[in-house]
């Protein structure tokens, strides 16, 4: 065996002396690997070239195998170090500063409502903007802030695209059906305004990034359809003083608000302190809704965040708006804080 080892690395030093690439030498030693095996399968036992190469190619089965490990761990760990370098490079800088005219005149709409004007667009321009879901709710919101010029927009969903989801998740398109949702969002956003550069985040919002992703943002939109995430965000806006803009869909009706205990409004836990029973509140899927009702719902949600990045209006703190589309009405209710809130009791 030490006969064959010291050939091979002959072999790849001769062929470093007279500069042959790494590639050829290589597969010199792999020739002679190859070679050494088939004597020790073509061979009888006891034969003097078996004897004079290790005497059992199990010993050489066992190198190969382990060599073969190594490579493959290197060759995984260049992988994932080349897809973190290309995902980091990839990640654009936020575009802020002055407008252009190409953005003046796309813009020119919001800068003559008094209201919002130049320095509230450049306010949008400016801003970072954090949806928490790319489905019903947080693709309308996506696109209608978008449009609106906001800045920089961080989307996060660990679904990919379902050929359920078309009825009403107008941002994502059967081509992209299997296509992770944050990235055929990013695709269609970009596609939409060119000055907008978006974030996605490929994973569940949890408690391990949950503090760290919404300190990056000047305000959140929840557009999650379970309440155990719904309450994660909650606790992470309230702890880092950001507004949160929370949208929620049942059937027909669709229910929107601003929880900004930083601003004297309640939190989400103030109005909804424990989740619902199982069944009481069901899912989308389980009890079905109105394919336009989610663009209802989610516009009136980048209305409202449009408003509190503008300071335009009266913004949804402290009031609940909710929509009946079967039967064309809506109606606001008052909300107040609760002073045994476990969530923002300390805040604001």
């Amino acid at each position: 065996m030490i006969l064959v080892l010291a050939l091979a690395a002959a072999l790849w030093g001769v062929g470093a002396m007279m500069g042959a690439p790494r590639a050829v030498r290589l597969n010199m030693v792999l020739l002679l690997y190859v070679a050494v095996l088939a004597l020790h399968l073509v061979l009888p036992d006891a034969h003097p070239l078996r004897m004079a190469t290790g005497e059992s190619g199990a010993l050489w089965l066992i190198l190969g195998g382990f060599v073969v490990l190594v490579l493959a761990y290197r060759w995984g760990l260049r992988r994932l170090k080349a897809k973190a370098a290309g995902e980091q490079a990839e990640t654009p800088a936020p575009r802020t500063g002055p407008m252009t005219e190409v953005e003046l005149n796309r813009y020119s709409r919001h800068i003559v409502l008094r209201e919002i004007g130049g320095p509230g667009q450049v306010a949008l321009k400016n801003a970072r903007v954090l949806v928490v879901g790319a489905g019903g709710l947080g693709a309308p919101a996506l696109q209608y802030l978008a449009a609106a010029g906001v800045g920089t927009l961080g989307v996060i969903d660990a679904d990919v695209v379902e050929g359920s989801n078309l009825q009403r998740q107008v941002i994502h398109t059967d081509a992209r059906i299997g296509m992770p949702k944050v990235f055929s969002a990013q695709a269609a956003l970009e596609a939409l305004n060119p000055f907008v550069t978006v974030r996605p985040y490929h994973r569940r919002f949890d408690a391990e990034i949950a503090a760290e992703l919404v300190a990056e943002y000047d305000l959140v939109l929840d557009g999650t359809d379970n309440f155990e995430t719904r309450y994660l965000v909650n606790r992470t806006a309230v702890a880092a003083g950001v507004p949160l803009v929370s949208g929620a869909l049942s059937q027909w009706e669709g229910q929107l608000s601003i929880f900004d205990p930083a601003r004297g409004a309640p939190c989400y836990q103030c109005i909804f302190p424990h989740a619902p029973a199982d069944g009481l509140a069901p899912s989308c899927a389980e009890a079905g809704v109105l394919g336009p009702l989610p663009g209802v719902v989610g516009a009136m949600m980048a209305v409202e965040a449009v408003k509190l990045l503008t300071g335009a209006g009266a913004p949804l703190r402290g009031e609940m708006l909710i929509y009946d589309a079967l039967y064309g009405e809506s109606r606001k209710i008052g909300l107040a804080r609760r002073a045994d809130c476990p969530v923002c009791s300390g805040h604001g």
